[in-house]
Parts: structure tokens; sequence; C-alpha cells
């Protein structure tokens, strides 16, 4: 499951870099299981109860993703009833309970698979992610920094965007740039990469590389989206660049009338 285009909330008061959609497609995009030791499965390998609990798993994503987290969870359930033991279906069963407001039973999940397998990369950065929601802030760290340690993890890339956007969120803006810096350097075609990273150094001060990084996404029709536009604009407001800045006004309030950032537009609120 992957994502090409995101939209990004952020504000003095609470910096929220990574939205719900982020979050599902940062985590379901590491169900293999990229921890352990084990050989790949091949198709041959598969039984009947592994492809019935797979096709309830990628429909059970779907669901999560589209916010329709009772249906989500049916059928994660379905999953695990066709194979009880499927990490992948545990992970996702305790991101859906997160997002439920059911804490308990989604750090109780996340803590049963690291019992089982705690060099398991995918748990470790959902956990991670599940404690940054949390504000625990540290014990959050400790699982990214973990998760990176393994080197058979295949996507470092989402973790160092996690890890990053959680220190800004927590206001430790210097190693919040070096770890989306490092992020980007991973996966420099990510918009969400770059728009994280775009408002740190915004938050710093440093335009004229803040705006490198929001005109990239910005200069991608299908990436650039209501939160680019309005980094942008906010970054040109600050440059004194009066013209560029009415230009992107125009476009945000066109193409994107009801967005947050349009209302903020309206209203004057560029630094919230």
């Amino acid at each position: 499951m992957t994502v090409s285009s995101l939209a990004v909330s952020v504000s003095r008061r609470t910096f929220r870099p990574i939205c719900a959609v982020l979050l599902i497609a940062a985590m379901l995009a590491g169900c293999a299981n990229t921890g352990g030791s084990q050989q790949p499965r091949t198709a041959s390998d598969q039984t009947d109860n592994d492809r019935r609990a797979a096709v309830r798993l990628e429909l059970a994503g779907g669901y999560f993703g589209r916010g329709q987290y009772e249906t989500a969870l049916d059928e994660v359930k379905q999953a695990l009833a066709a194979k009880p033991d499927m990490p992948e279906a545990i992970n996702l069963r305790s991101l859906i309970f997160a997002a439920m407001g059911e804490t308990k039973l989604a750090e109780d999940g996340f803590k049963q698979l690291l019992a089982r397998d705690p060099k398991n990369a995918d748990t470790l950065h959902n956990y991670g992610w599940f404690l940054c929601q949390r504000q625990r802030w540290a014990e959050s760290y400790q699982q990214f920094e973990s998760a990176l340690a393994i080197q058979s993890y295949r996507t470092p890339a989402r973790t160092w965007l996690a890890w990053g956007a959680c220190e800004a969120r927590e206001g430790r803006l210097i190693p919040a740039q070096a770890h989306l810096s490092k992020a980007f350097e991973l996966d420099p075609g990510n918009p969400t990469v770059a728009l994280n990273l775009g408002e740190v150094l915004y938050r710093q001060g440093e335009y004229e590389r803040a705006r490198f990084y929001a005109r990239r996404v910005n200069a991608n029709v299908e990436q650039s989206n209501a939160a680019s536009l309005w980094l942008e604009l906010r970054i040109e407001r600050r440059m004194g660049n009066t013209s560029t800045m009415d230009d992107l006004g125009q476009q945000l309030r066109r193409k994107y009338p009801q967005a947050a950032e349009t209302q903020a537009l309206n209203n004057g609120r560029f630094d919230e």
C-alpha cells in the first residue's frame, strides 16, 4: 500500500506533519516481515488459509485507509480466523484499535508481537509511531532507533520520517531536521518528506532552503495540495515576495476553497 501525495497539517502550537493517511501508508507498507531471517515465501508455499487471510488483510487495509475502522476490524478478525498467528494482521489490528481510541488494546497487540519477535522492524516502527501520538517521546524514539538498527530493514526512510516528524512535534527542530534530511536522502521523491523538512526549515527561519522543498512538491501537479501551497505561500510572505504570495493565495482559494489552510489564509492566520 503506497501513497504518492498527502496533506500535511502544521501548527506552531501542535506540529502535525503526518496525517492519518500517511500513518496508514507508512505502517502498512511494511506488512511483510522484514525483521526476521526466514526465507521469503512464494506462491507455492501458501495454503488456502494463507490466501484467504491475505485477501482479508488487503481489504482491511483499504477500509482502514478510508477511515472505516469497524469494517476494517471485522476484516482483520476474519484474517486472523484463517491464520491466527499472522503478525501483519495483529499489527494492523493494533493500528485500528489506536485509531478507535482503544489505547490499551493497541499497545497490548504491539507488545505481543515484540515479545514474539523483538527484531521485527515494522512492529518497532508502528509501536514507535503509536507512542509518538501519545507524546511518549523518549519511548517512541527508542523504538525508531531499534527499527533502524536492523540491517535487513527495507524501508528505513519511513522511520526517519516518522522520527523527524515526532521530534518536530516535540519542538526539537535541530534533530528533526537531521532525521528528515536522512529520510530525504533515502526517498527524495516522497512529497511528505519534502514538506515536513520544508516546514522545519521554515520554523527555523531558513526560508531559501524551505522554499526549495515546497517548490519541489508544488512543481508536480500530482503532489501539490493545500498544505504544500500554504507552506510556500508563508515562505514567500516571510521573504517579502508579495506577487508570488498573491498567486499562491489565488491557487489555494480556487483549488481548495474549503481547506483549513484556505480558511487560515482568509483570516490572516499565517503562523498559528
